[in-house]
């Protein structure tokens, strides 16, 4: 009985240190090994064995990325402007050793030493500076904060600066400056839309002047070469009937020389009508009066005819001279009358 005891015991033990000796980490975490209290190895995730009461775990340190709010804080500018300011760190654990034998409560030295470093690197800026250059707060934080973190196997990855909050006045004064400084770029906007205005209305009605110069120019060209080609056009007329007056004439006086009655009715009729012409177109004429006979200027007329029929009788007998008679000349009704 005391046997069955006694390897009862043995194997409780047994069982014991074998579940004593098997270790499994998470993933996402990192044991630390001490043998009789000193670092020995660490062990990343999966199924380890260790020795039994002479090795232990150490620490389990999370080597995921964390994150933590910096609470808000005071913070006096270099121009002695109080704010109020708070921010959030992100950081992850590189080397589970370091992280766990080098600093004691690692979140909470990044922590202390990220508010350290916001008071000096906000307190060496003007408050102008402060607000308008958070990315350059930002990036400062991080290089100062990450350099002395790295010694406890950590690196910083990113700190951002939440809000920074002024003064009560100071907000007041600030909205006041803000609005009188939108004012002034309203001010500025709108006579500068109207000096553009003004350039630009200048700049249609010199576009129209030209434009109109142009068209003036244009029709006085046209106008004037419309001119010029009637004139052209006038003189050839004139060139044209003073030709046919000559020849006219010339024919009229070979007529007269050969003794032809119709030829001098011709002239005396051609110059009755052209001074009736002239006398009917003057311009302070209303009424014209005819105290002629009228019979004369008609047989004058009709001795033109006369001429005219000779003419073309003369033409015919030349064409064909022995098939027809020469024809007696019409007395003109001047010689009637």
């Amino acid at each position: 009985m005391t046997g069955e005891m006694i390897a009862g015991i043995f194997g409780l033990l047994a069982i014991l240190i074998v579940a004593r000796s098997v270790r499994t980490v998470s993933q996402g975490y990192e044991y630390t090994v001490e043998r009789f209290g000193r670092y020995t190895r660490t062990l990343s995730p999966g199924l380890h064995l260790i020795v039994p009461i002479v090795d232990q775990i150490g620490a389990k340190i999370n080597m995921m990325e964390a994150v933590f709010d910096v609470p808000s804080q005071d913070v006096i500018t270099k121009d002695n402007a109080a704010v109020t300011v708070d921010g959030i760190v992100f950081y992850q654990v590189l080397d589970a050793a370091k992280a766990a034998y080098e600093v004691a409560n690692l979140s909470n030295a990044i922590l202390n030493l990220t508010m350290t470093n916001i008071r000096t690197v906000m307190g060496s800026m003007d408050l102008d500076e402060l607000l308008s250059h958070r990315e350059k707060i930002n990036a400062r934080l991080l290089t100062v904060v990450d350099e002395a973190t790295s010694p406890w196997g950590t690196k910083v990855t990113r700190i951002e600066i939440k809000d920074i909050k002024p003064p009560r006045d100071l907000i007041d004064s600030m909205g006041r400056q803000m609005k009188a400084e939108r004012d002034k770029r309203a001010l500025i906007l709108e006579a500068e839309g109207e000096r553009q205005a003004s350039i630009l209305a200048a700049e249609g009605d010199r576009q129209a002047r030209i434009l109109k110069g142009e068209g003036m120019k244009q029709s006085m060209i046209l106008e004037a070469e419309g001119r010029r080609e009637s004139a052209q056009r006038d003189a050839e007329a004139r060139e044209r009937l003073a030709q046919a007056e000559a020849k006219a004439t010339t024919d009229v006086s070979v007529a007269i020389n050969k003794g032809s009655v119709q030829a001098i009715n011709y002239f005396v009729a051609q110059k009755y009508v052209e001074a009736l012409h002239a006398f009917a177109n003057s311009p302070n004429q209303k009424m014209l009066l005819m105290p002629m006979e009228v019979s004369s200027v008609i047989g004058s007329i009709a001795g033109i005819a006369e001429v005219a029929k000779e003419a073309f009788s003369s033409q015919k007998q030349e064409a064909t001279p022995s098939s027809k008679k020469p024809r007696s000349s019409v007395p003109s009704l001047g010689e009637s009358a």
